[in-house]
Formats: C-alpha cells, structure tokens, sequence
C-alpha cells in the first residue's frame, strides 16, 4: 500500500499587483510588498516547525521571494518549476481584476483568456507534476510555495476532483495548506 505524501502548499506572501489589485496569472517580474516580505517571514517559521524534508517553489518571482524566507528558516535548498506556476491569464495580466469580472467565465473549467490557461489545463498541470513528485518524492514531507489557483488545482487533484469542482476559496498570502496525496 503506498504511504502519503504530506505536502505543505505556501502561498506566496503579498505581491505588488495583489496590493494594487491586477490580475497577475503567470507575470513572472512582479516583487513582493514589505507586508508580503513579513508574510513570508511569518509563514516561513510556521513552515520550519512543520519540519519539511524538501522545498521547491514556483519560478515566478512573488513565489521565488516567498521560498528565500522559507529556505532561512528550514535550512532547505530550493528548486524551481515553472509547473507551481498560477494560472496563466494571458492578456489579462496587469488588467484590474475588478474590470475582469464580466470578461471571464469563473464557471467554465475549459474557459482561457487569449494566450492564456483554462482551469482545466491548470490542473491537468498540476495533476502530472504531483504524480510525478509522489513517484519519486525527495522526502516525506514535501514544501511547496506556489500561488492561490494552483493550491486550489492540488487540493482538487488531491481528492481526486476534477477542474469542475476545485475549491472555490483561495488561501490567503502567506498561509500554509496541508494535504496528505496518495496517488
């Protein structure tokens, strides 16, 4: 029988355009704020007390700030992928989010903006990148710092739901999920 693997889902501390309100989806410059630098600082430390064995983070830069701080604390190196990624948005990045409402379709799983990802490539993505990390685990306890629609695709992958039925709450910055995921 196989054993679980604990995954503990960082979502990266407050970033620029989240302060602003922009829709970021897979803009990979965007910095943390000063609140979303002590964000990762607060949730590093709660992460160095759940004692992960490894840490990879997205290569978007929000995340890649955020898996430093958690790096301090825990001591762990950490690796990139763009598979943590959020959600690709297309031409939608840098929009106001509030602009965004009537334009996309929140209830379509296979809806993309132009040049960007539907919910259901998102978590098809999600999906291959945790069967592939549950195949070969570099540890029991596994950190990933990752962004708000793509902690939503694990949990969904993780109860073996489909993009139809991904949670509609999204963590807050600067939180920490856990999930057991046995594939």
């Amino acid at each position: 029988m196989p054993r679980p693997l604990t995954l503990l889902l960082v979502r990266h501390g407050q970033s620029e355009w989240n302060a602003a309100g922009l829709m970021q989806g897979q803009t990979a410059h965007v910095p943390l704020t000063d609140l979303g630098h002590a964000q990762a600082a607060d949730v590093a430390r709660e992460l160095a007390a759940l004692r992960p064995g490894a840490l990879v983070s997205s290569d978007l830069r929000r995340a890649v700030q955020t898996a430093e701080h958690c790096a301090r604390a825990t001591g762990l190196p950490v690796t990139t992928t763009p598979a943590l990624r959020e959600q690709g948005y297309g031409v939608l990045e840098g929009r106001p989010s509030r602009e965004l409402w009537d334009v996309v379709d929140w209830t379509d799983p296979h809806w993309a903006a132009q040049g960007g990802e539907s919910l259901a490539e998102l978590h098809s993505r999600v999906a291959a990148y945790l069967e592939q990390l549950s195949a070969e685990p570099p540890a029991d306890v596994v950190a990933l710092v990752t962004h708000g629609d793509t902690i939503r695709a694990a949990q969904a992958v993780a109860a073996g739901l489909g993009p139809d039925a991904m949670p509609v709450v999204t963590p807050h910055n600067g939180t920490v999920t856990a999930l057991e995921l046995v594939l």
